[in-house]
C-alpha cells in the first residue's frame, strides 16, 4: 500500500516556491461545503443483509472490533447525520476471534502477522457460539451464507453465526431481516460464497449448472445461476415490500484475491539446499517419462532448471489419464530394469515401479502462469506427504525410496485441492458473470443503487485503487485491502467499501454524503491487528 500524501506535499512545495512574494500573501478561504441532505431516502432504520463482508470478517475470524469496523456499521454511523438510528450487531465476546461449542474450541482464533507470515493467534476464544443473543439486530451479515441459504427455515442449525442471533429455531435470515421493517437496506456479497468454497478448495466441487435443487449440492459446489437469480430476486422483493430503498453490490472475480495470487506457480528455487542438489536425479527420473509424454502431449514434459526457479508438478484432472500408456511403454522398454536398479530395486520390481509411475503421473504436468495455487499450498510444497509414504511402503518400497517419491509438488503432483486450473477458473468466471447479469437486471427493475465491487477489485489487482491518501492493492499483507486470510477485507478495506456505497447512494438517490464531506478516511481504520491486541 502506498501513502501518497507526501507526493502531494512535494507538489505543493514546488508550486509554493515558484510563486512570487505577492502570491505568497494570497490565501483564499476554502470553498464551503454544501449542507448534507439525505435526498429521497429515509435512513431512520437501516438493515444490512449479506455474508462475511457485511459481518466485518477479517484475518480469518469474526471478532468484536472488526464487527464495529464493518462497512454496514461505518455506514450506519454516517447515516446518523441524516436521521439514522442505533445500529445493533450480534457482537462476538472478544477480539481473539473464533468460537467455542459447549466449551470446546470449534473455530480457530484470528490471524496476526508475526513479521514474516500470518500466524494463528495463540489464545483461546471466549465466545460460546451456542449462547443465544437477544435481538432485534440491524446487521444480518452471516459468514458463509450462500444466496439460497437466506430463505432456508432453521438455517441457524446449519450456520452457528446465524443460530446465535436467530429469532427462533425455524427462522430464516431473510425473514428476520425483513421483520425489522427497514427504511433502507444494503444487500451485499450475495453470490460470493456461491463460488468461494469451490475456489478455495481448488475446484474440488461441481459447477451445478442446470441443477435447480440446491438441496442436492455439495458444500464446495458452484450454485446454478438460475437458483442464484431466484434467491437474489426473492431477497430484494422481500426487502422492498414496504417501500424501502436500498443498495446492492455485485460479485467480484474472487480469483483476483490474494488467496489465489500470492503463491507463484514456480516457487522451486535451485539455490534451496533441499531441492537444488536433487535436480540432476529428478531430471533423470522424469527423463524416462518425458519420452512418453513427448509422444502423447508435449505440454506434460517435466524439467527442473538448475539456474532458474521451476514450476511445481501438479495433477491436472482435465487431462486424459495416460496411466495405461505409461505402464505399457515402461514395461516394453529394454532399459527400464537398469533404470530402476539405480534405486536399489531388482528387475523383478519393474511391474511395481511401472505401475507406481503410471498411477502417479498419468495426469501430471508442471504448472504454468495460468494456474492458480491456493494460499495454503505454500505450507506443503516441498514437504513429504506421510500418507503417500505409508501407501508406497505398503506396496513394498523402502521408507527412504517412498519418501523420495512423496515430495509435494516435486515427485508427488500437487492434488486438485491445491490448484485452480484454467478450466476451473473458467467455471468460476462463468458463474460470476451470470450472477452479475442477474444483479444488474434486478437492481434496475427495483430501482436500487449499485456498487460495482467487481471493478473495484479488478482495479486493485492491477493498477491499484485510490481512496483518500492511499492506493490499495490486493497484495497480501502489504496491499492494505485484503486481510491476512487472503480473502476477506481489512478493516481499512471495509472503510473503502463504505465509501463506495456512499458514492452509489448519492448517485442514485440524490443524497450528497461525498460532496458534503462525509466520506470516511480509510486511514482512521487499521489494516491488521497485532498479537497483543485484545
Amino acid at each position: 500500500m502506498k501513502n501518497i500524501k507526501y507526493l502531494l506535499l512535494s507538489a505543493i512545495l514546488v508550486a509554493f516556491t515558484a510563486c512570487s512574494d505577492d502570491d505568497n500573501d494570497y490565501n483564499p478561504a476554502p470553498e464551503p461545503l454544501p449542507e448534507l441532505t439525505a435526498g429521497s431516502v429515509d435512513f431512520s432504520n437501516y438493515v444490512a443483509v449479506g455474508a462475511s463482508f457485511s459481518a466485518g470478517f477479517t484475518d480469518n475470524a469474526l471478532f468484536a472490533t472488526a464487527q464495529e469496523y464493518s462497512f454496514p456499521n461505518i455506514l450506519a454511523e454516517t447515516f446518523m447525520n441524516v436521521g439514522g438510528s442505533e445500529f445493533s450487531q450480534p457482537l462476538m465476546s472478544d477480539n481473539i476471534g473464533g468460537f467455542l461449542v459447549n466449551g470446546n474450541v470449534a473455530s480457530a482464533p484470528r490471524l496476526f502477522f508475526n513479521g514474516s507470515r500470518p500466524q494463528v493467534l495463540p489464545a483461546t476464544p471466549t465466545t460460546e457460539i451456542n449462547s443465544h443473543l437477544s435481538g432485534p439486530f440491524n446487521n444480518y451479515g452471516i459468514p458463509g451464507a450462500k444466496s439460497f441459504h437466506l430463505g432456508i427455515p432453521g438455517y441457524g442449525s446449519l450456520n452457528p453465526y446465524f443460530g446465535r442471533m436467530a429469532s427462533s429455531a425455524t427462522a430464516t435470515v431473510l425473514g428476520d431481516a425483513v421483520a425489522q421493517n427497514a427504511t433502507f437496506f444494503t444487500l451485499s456479497e450475495i453470490g460470493g460464497n456461491d463460488v468461494l468454497a469451490y475456489a478455495t478448495s481448488g475446484g474440488t466441487g461441481v459447477y451445478q449448472l442446470g441443477n435447480f435443487n440446491p438441496a442436492t449440492y455439495g458444500s464446495n459446489d458452484i450454485t446454478d445461476p438460475n437458483v442464484f437469480a431466484a434467491s437474489f430476486k426473492s431477497a430484494v422483493t422481500a426487502l422492498t415490500s414496504n417501500g424501502a430503498k436500498g443498495a446492492v453490490a455485485n460479485v467480484p472475480y474472487i480469483t483476483n484475491l490474494a488467496h489465489f495470487t500470492t503463491v507463484p506457480h514456480n516457487p522451486l528455487n535451485p539455490t534451496n539446499p533441499s531441492f537444488g542438489p536433487q535436480i540432476p536425479l529428478l531430471n533423470s527420473i522424469f527423463g524416462a517419462l518425458n519420452q512418453i509424454f513427448a509422444q502423447v502431449d508435449a505440454s506434460r514434459v517435466i524439467v527442473f532448471s538448475e539456474t532458474a526457479a521451476s514450476a511445481v508438478v501438479i495433477k491436472d484432472e482435465s487431462l486424459n489419464d495416460i496411466a495405461p500408456i505409461i505402464r505399457g511403454a515402461l514395461m516394453a522398454s529394454p532399459t527400464f530394469p537398469a533404470f530402476i536398479a539405480q534405486f536399489g530395486l531388482p528387475a523383478e520390481a519393474a511391474p511395481l515401479v511401472a505401475n507406481l509411475l503410471a498411477v502417479t503421473y498419468g495426469q501430471a504436468r508442471q504448472a504454468t502462469a495460468d494456474d492458480l495455487l491456493v494460499l495454503p499450498s505454500s505450507t506443503i510444497i516441498g514437504t513429504v506427504n506421510t500418507d503417500s509414504v505409508a501407501a508406497l511402503m505398503a506396496q513394498g518400497l523402502s521408507q527412504a525410496l517412498a519418501g523420495q517419491f512423496s515430495v509435494e509438488g516435486v515427485t508427488l503432483p500437487l492434488a486438485d485441492k491445491w490448484v485452480l486450473i484454467p478450466s476451473e477458473q473458467a467455471d468460476i468466471k462463468s458463474a460470476t458473470d451470470a450472477y452479475n447479469q442477474s444483479i444488474d437486471a434486478i437492481a434496475t427493475e427495483f430501482d436500487l443503487a449499485t456498487v460495482d465491487f467487481k471493478s473495484i477489485l479488478q482495479t486493485a489487482s492491477t493498477t491499484g485503487f485510490s481512496d483518500g491518501n492511499y492506493i490499495f492493492t490486493t497484495a497480501l499483507v502489504q496491499g492494505g485491502l485484503i486481510s491476512l486470510d487472503g480473502v476477506h477485507l481489512t478493516s481499512r478495506g471495509y472503510a473503502v467499501m463504505a465509501n463506495e456505497f456512499l458514492k452509489a447512494i448519492d448517485a442514485k438517490y440524490g443524497s450528497n454524503f461525498v460532496a458534503a464531506g462525509y466520506k470516511v478516511d480509510p486511514g482512521d481504520y487499521p489494516t491488521n491487528y497485532s498479537k497483543d491486541f485484545r
